[in-house]
């Protein structure tokens, strides 16, 4: 086996970018929170951008890697380390000998990933290698990993067997070698609060003048009670002109959902294919990834933006992610000492 359990940590199961198209069934879309960080992880070694990677929530678990595993860790801020050493995050790293790879507590973010060239030896369901626990399917048996669990890995692409061939022969001596370069990733933020843009949802008229004032203008604070499926709020509760009878409709991930306590849920990966509160708004893509990674406790304000400035923010950070894929790529491809 390349990969044994020696503590599961928290929250640690298989993620990749869900399962797309079958909603309409009801099975849900599920995958990564922090897609960015996945794609990113994937890009660094070779891997194609949607491949399963292990996903960690708040406390990291021991892992005992083999010998000549090609890696990267992005996400979170586990402070990962090899044999005490500390691992750098963000950038491709190559295990020279078999070593425990330990993740501590997440110090900055909440879920961080393990992506390793050529991915796990997981079966797809439904197309997706990714777990949804409540369901029992993909990932490692369809649950969380625990200790004891052995897993497989698939052989490497050409472009990542490139970036193994380089870095075993940088510094063959060291228990693991890098690179001199990584790519932007999760950063300590400065500011009290974290602002998160939104555009208007469908039920935005919907909503007295003053809870639409106290929805842009005061903070709210992410609840202990928050999951996969999806981000509680406590703050200044939001209240309906009037209460009306609604269908149940298609929700996605970032759609703000106002429940009769008048305290929002913000959906994520995990959740349900169609809901039926009211939809205040919902969060632009880019900014889900910043959602997700915020601890209980720490405290958010929305601000809104157009639809068409909420698509030139999606359309540039995926010229930016194309623009580093090339980069990356040109990188690993040219034979020479990085």
């Amino acid at each position: 086996m390349d990969i044994n359990v020696l503590k599961s940590g928290f929250l640690t199961t298989i993620q990749d970018l869900g399962r797309a198209g079958y909603q309409k069934y009801g099975v849900i879309v599920g995958g990564a929170m922090d897609t960015y960080a996945l794609r990113m992880g994937n890009i660094l070694i070779g891997n194609r951008e949607g491949e399963g990677a292990l996903e960690i929530a708040l406390i990291g678990p021991y892992l005992n890697m083999k010998k000549g595993t090609l890696f990267s860790i992005t996400g979170g801020d586990f402070l990962p380390t090899i044999d005490e050493k500390p691992v750098p995050m963000w950038r491709p790293v190559y295990l020279n000998r078999d070593a425990i790879l330990k993740f501590s507590n997440c110090r900055v973010g909440c879920y961080g990933y393990l992506c390793v060239a050529g991915g796990f030896d997981l079966p797809e369901i439904m197309g997706s290698k990714s777990t949804y626990i409540k369901a029992e399917i993909g990932g490692y048996s369809g649950r969380a990993l625990k200790k004891g669990d052995r897993i497989n890995l698939n052989s490497p692409e050409a472009q990542s067997v490139n970036i193994i061939n380089v870095l075993r022969r940088k510094l063959p001596s060291k228990i693991f070698t890098t690179v001199n370069w990584y790519v932007k990733g999760c950063k300590e933020g400065n500011s009290t609060y974290g602002f998160i843009r939104v555009i208007r949802g469908r039920n935005f008229k919907d909503f007295t003048k003053g809870s639409l004032e106290r929805f842009f203008h005061n903070p709210f604070k992410i609840s202990h009670e928050s999951d996969r499926m999806g981000c509680k709020l406590l703050g200044p509760t939001l209240k309906l002109r009037k209460t009306f009878d609604m269908i149940s409709e298609a929700v996605s991930f970032g759609t703000v959902q106002i429940p009769p306590d008048g305290n929002p849920i913000i959906l994520l990966a995990d959740r349900q294919t169609t809901g039926g509160y009211p939809k205040i708004a919902e969060i632009t893509s880019v900014d889900i990834g910043k959602i997700v990674q915020m601890k209980p406790g720490e405290k958010i304000i929305f601000e809104e933006i157009s639809l068409k400035d909420a698509e030139n923010l999606y359309f540039y950070r995926e010229k930016y992610i194309g623009d580093l894929k090339k980069a990356i790529y040109l990188k690993n491809s040219i034979n020479f000492e990085i």
